[in-house]
């Protein structure tokens, strides 16, 4: 699905701190939005969590740093961290060139799966994203 030019895929789950999540058996694959990416520019550092790290629902994890931005990595449900994508801490400009495939971030085990049901997906994320682009283009 396409929203006012930003990709999103049905798919996944998407957390109100613009991540989304696959869900592979109990893993949840997390990155950011294709709207957070574009929104912050061209990205030129990451700090990622650990492998190993455990991580509660909704707490910041990370950040990301553009040229003009600092925006953070949140946890979309908890867990450890049981990988990291190296690639991207290695070139953070992979999550703008595909947010959605080689720019993933982390996986997570989850600890609660049900806290799934916290997040969006389908129209409900539809409508969240564009509340999301509304208020961007208020404030631009």
């Amino acid at each position: 699905m396409e929203v006012k030019g930003y990709k999103m895929p049905e798919d996944l789950y998407y957390h109100k701190e613009h991540m989304w999540v696959k869900v592979e058996g109990n893993k949840a694959i997390c990155g950011l939005t294709d709207f957070a990416q574009k929104l912050a520019g061209e990205i030129s550092f990451i700090e990622l969590p650990e492998e190993g790290d455990e991580v509660e629902k909704d707490s910041v994890i990370g950040s990301y740093e553009t040229g003009k931005w600092l925006g953070k990595i949140y946890a979309p449900v908890s867990g450890e961290v049981t990988k990291v994508n190296e690639d991207v801490d290695d070139d953070p400009a992979i999550i703008n060139e595909d947010p959605f495939g080689k720019g993933w971030l982390f996986e997570i085990e989850m600890s609660d799966p049900s806290e799934l049901d916290d997040l969006m997906k389908g129209e409900d994320a539809k409508n969240w994203l564009l509340s999301e682009i509304e208020k961007h283009e208020k404030e631009a």
